[in-house]
């Protein structure tokens, strides 16, 4: 398969970024705990480049909790302010103030020399689609100031959106980038959702999962559908996914678009287990 999905409102959405970056003191990046480094958007480096950096790892619940501590440590070596946070619980997004004061400590001190004293740290949060960057802001605010949803593409404008006297975000709409370099990139971000269903070949998405589970996760595949057979052909797992799941179609025939469906969606509410799609050692190989 090769994946790319850039639509034209990503493009308008970088040129604002670019515009308003001049008035931020902070970037704040969400990524994907299941896959930091595909979820990390390569042109936010070039364009933050100057400004405290600060990079959630959102969804820490559906990932790897070993893999993502290594995730957090890399990240931090790197130079960024890091916090691992579950946006739709809650769970760690109280520490993301004080993880943002920290990031922005020199400017304030700066600005307290200089006798500005009171002017809220404005924060850019950025994120590529689907990552969750709506709900962390609800989250985080305390109250629903922004659309969310579980598809692509919700957020199409900025918003300002003032947390309290200390802190003021500014929302921005998800981008990709123009082009993956690497297609595995491409893979992973169809996999968790970023990149939108309708123009994937869903049954191949899920064969690629398939071949990932069995070389990563073999129980957690096998335990959740039943299956006998775990070093099958990936092909012939989606066929006993379909007959575990009953996804049939007219004449009893395995409906094999159904069960890759289904399998994709077990793994992206987490009900395929806690899976982490890329690791940190992978990165020096």
């Amino acid at each position: 398969m090769h994946f790319q999905w850039y639509p034209g409102h990503m493009t308008k959405a970088k040129r604002m970024m670019q515009e308003n970056i001049k008035l931020i003191d902070v970037v704040i990046e969400l990524v994907d705990a299941r896959v930091p480094m595909s979820s990390k958007n390569p042109d936010i480096d070039e364009l933050a480049k100057n400004k405290s950096r600060v990079i959630l790892l959102n969804k820490n619940d559906l990932g790897d909790r070993v893999k993502t501590e290594e995730w957090k440590q890399y990240f931090e070596e790197q130079g960024y302010f890091v916090a691992m946070v579950n946006s739709r619980n809650g769970n760690g997004v109280k520490a993301v103030q004080n993880i943002v004061m920290d990031a922005c400590k020199e400017k304030l001190e700066r600005n307290r020399k200089r006798g500005i004293i009171n002017r809220p740290i404005r924060a850019m949060i950025v994120g590529i689609p689907n990552v969750g960057k709506s709900t962390f802001i609800n989250s985080f605010a305390g109250k629903a100031c922004t659309k969310t949803g579980n598809k692509p593409g919700v957020t199409k404008g900025k918003q300002w959106i003032k947390l309290n006297k200390n802190v003021e975000l500014l929302d921005t709409p998800g981008i990709l980038w123009p082009k993956f370099e690497d297609q595995m990139v491409g893979l992973r971000l169809a996999m968790i959702g970023s990149i939108k269903d309708e123009i994937l070949n869903i049954t191949d998405l899920a064969i690629s999962m398939i071949q990932f589970m069995q070389e990563n996760y073999p129980n957690e595949l096998q335990e959740r559908y039943q299956l006998e057979e775990i070093e099958a052909e990936p092909v012939s797992i989606l066929e006993e996914v379909a007959k575990v799941r009953s996804c049939k179609k007219a004449g009893d025939l395995l409906d094999l678009d159904k069960a890759a469906t289904l399998l994709m969606e077990d793994f992206r509410s987490g009900k395929l287990g806690k899976i982490t799609l890329e690791q940190v050692s992978a990165l020096s190989q």
